[in-house]
């Protein structure tokens, strides 16, 4: 596969799986505002989805508008959703030819419904939550398209590829502010029995009903991180997300029938071996999560990388090597 091909493949998965947890972030983080009661207690939780996301710190007298503009229709802002699925569209037009016709289709026209829609609309016809369900649910079916339309090739492998590794990263970071922010507030750790900030986070995951059907709705801070981080069933813990990246990078090399992988697996395989052997209580007690997490990602942008190193920007000599 050319390198440009596997550069545009990779790309739009990962561009399309920022899209879709940015507009599930700011659904449930706009009806959950809707309950705080004081301006600083909106602006604490601004402040901090905007960190969670990425995504540049608003004026201190911003507004719940000026929030949802830049997540949702600022195209100058990478973590926005008008961005990211703009840039999807572009990374998939580029490699016309090798993705279906279903998939151009639908990536299309959700481009369109996006571009078409304004924050004044929506925001006045009090339509944002069906305005972002449906940007959830449009990611969620151009990946069902790709795997029933698309043959399973290496260019498929490299859309799992940017989709796993882009949710590890997102969901390790996410979790990191959302989890350090309950830990600075002057109310820990009494706010940390509150059963409606682990709800939130939990939906911020897509997360809250296979929770239960684990942990029963006992919601303790442990076993919701547990779940989070080690879950090995759940599509969006970070260890199904890392373990299912892995198998996109051996199945690439089986297809390149090259050794040039050989770097990036072992790099993706030392963190596969840490999160199915960790233990919650010990990353808890030993590292701290935070420092946990944060070296996650850090090992997830070297497996990025090398990726991009070994995949993408390599020389011809370098090739020729193999």
């Amino acid at each position: 596969m050319l390198s440009r091909v596997a550069e545009n493949m990779y790309w739009l998965s990962r561009y399309l799986e920022r899209a879709e947890h940015t507009s599930r972030a700011l659904n449930l983080t706009l009806n959950l505002l809707l309950e705080q009661r004081t301006d600083d207690a909106r602006q604490w939780m601004m402040r901090h989805l905007m960190e969670s996301l990425f995504a540049n710190q608003l004026p201190d007298d911003a507004t719940l508008y000026d929030m949802t503009h830049a997540l949702a229709f600022d195209k100058e802002n990478s973590a926005s959703i008008t961005h990211c699925i703009g840039r999807a569209r572009e990374n998939a037009r580029q490699i016309r030819e090798q993705i279906s016709s279903e998939m151009w289709e639908h990536l299309n026209t959700m481009f369109h419904r996006v571009n078409q829609a304004t924050l004044d609309s929506i925001w006045q016809s009090q339509s944002t939550h069906g305005f972002f369900s449906g940007i959830t649910q449009g990611a969620q079916l151009f990946q069902g398209i790709t795997d029933s339309t698309m043959s399973h090739n290496e260019g498929w492998y490299f859309l799992q590829l940017g989709r796993y590794l882009e949710r590890a990263i997102y969901n390790a970071h996410f979790l990191d502010v959302q989890f350090r922010v309950l830990q600075l507030s002057p109310d820990y750790p009494a706010i940390a029995k509150d059963f409606m900030k682990w709800v939130g986070l939990l939906k911020s995951f897509t997360a809250f009903e296979s929770y239960c059907k684990v942990y029963s709705a006992d919601l303790r801070s442990e076993q919701v991180i547990e779940f989070l981080l080690l879950n090995a069933e759940f599509p969006h813990s970070i260890r199904f997300s890392i373990d299912n990246a892995e198998q996109a990078l051996k199945a690439i090399d089986r297809f390149t029938e090259t050794k040039r992988a050989a770097p990036v697996t072992r790099l993706i395989g030392k963190l596969c071996s840490d999160l199915t052997f960790a233990q919650i209580d010990e990353v808890m007690e030993s590292t701290g999560l935070s420092i946990y997490l944060n070296q996650l990602q850090v090992e997830c942008g070297k497996v990025h990388d090398a990726v991009n190193r070994i995949y993408i920007s390599y020389s011809v000599d370098k090739a020729l090597e193999y």
